[in-house]
């Protein structure tokens, strides 16, 4: 039997005119994201260009001072906004990733397509009527304002955006993962705890923080629910100062000094929000939150 020399086979050379579309193509989404990237760079470089001279020891530990004082700081809006974002986040996250479970898992009829329709609309609402909603059923009912309804606020937007990201993560996970756990006898409820939703906890991370970010630096919602104080104040159930009112009420103030202040208000507000979701991403990645994808 003869023997068969293998020869080998070399690909025929890239044409000149797929050369040029690659180019063209790679350019094209490199220019995308320039556009995307270039006016955040410049926001961000603008605060830092206008607020960071007015960021100081006394800015950070102090409350404002008088109307056309020098000095001063805005403490208690930081102090603030961390107690209101807590609030909104311990009453949003939990109701918004357990109605995201039940879209996905059992949510396949007409009552979960109403639920679906609730969501998307309610993430379309302006957040002024989400604070006009907040004030009609918790400020009222309290006769004040306060740093809870501030909260019930900030959760009612937060929850939609929850929702709708932990059906789309839970419905990324491949239904034989389920089905290997019902073959070892694992229950319906157990599976979704322990395994889906670990699973895709990483991608409910992700919505969790989109969604905070979202209401970090809402403004409508606070003015009708927390109105804003000028002290110190750590109790539920009364007026609250906030990093984002307060910013709002010195950027329309006649005084010079509270807007440089405004300016530094608005970097810290910003700094706050990118450290939050560095924070989270971090401990999702390496601690305990880290899911099994």
């Amino acid at each position: 039997m003869p023997e068969m020399n293998a020869t080998a086979t070399t690909l025929p050379p890239i044409s000149l005119w797929r050369r040029g579309k690659n180019a063209v193509v790679t350019g094209a989404a490199v220019g995308a994201v320039i556009v995307v990237l270039a006016p955040l760079v410049a926001i961000f470089g603008y605060l830092v260009y206008k607020g960071i001279g007015s960021i100081n020891w006394a800015f950070l530990t102090q409350i404002p001072a008088g109307p056309g004082e020098s000095g001063g700081g805005m403490a208690n809006a930081i102090a603030g906004s961390c107690l209101i974002l807590a609030i909104g986040s311990v009453m949003g996250v939990p109701i918004g990733i357990g109605a995201g479970i039940y879209l996905a898992e059992y949510g396949r009829n007409r009552f979960g397509d109403v639920i679906r329709f609730t969501a998307d609309v309610l993430n379309g609402v302006p957040s002024i009527v989400v604070g006009i909603v907040a004030y009609a059923i918790v400020v009222v009912t309290q006769g004040h304002f306060s740093a809870l309804a501030g909260g019930c606020a900030l959760a009612i937007m937060m929850i939609p955006t929850i929702t709708r990201t932990t059906e789309e993560m839970l419905l990324l996970v491949p239904n034989v993962v389920r089905e290997a756990a019902y073959g070892l006898g694992v229950s319906r409820w157990r599976t979704t705890l322990s395994i889906t939703l670990r699973t895709a906890t990483s991608g409910v991370i992700t919505g969790v923080m989109l969604a905070f970010a979202r209401v970090a630096g809402e403004t409508a919602p606070l003015l009708f629910t927390t109105l804003g104080n000028q002290y110190w104040n750590w109790k539920l159930n009364e007026p609250t100062a906030a990093l984002s009112l307060q910013v709002f009420s010195y950027a329309i103030s006649p005084y010079e000094e509270w807007h440089r202040q405004a300016w530094a208000g608005a970097l810290i507000l910003i700094v706050l929000i990118v450290a939050a979701v560095c924070a989270v991403r971090i401990a999702a990645s390496r601690g305990t939150l880290k899911g099994a994808n």
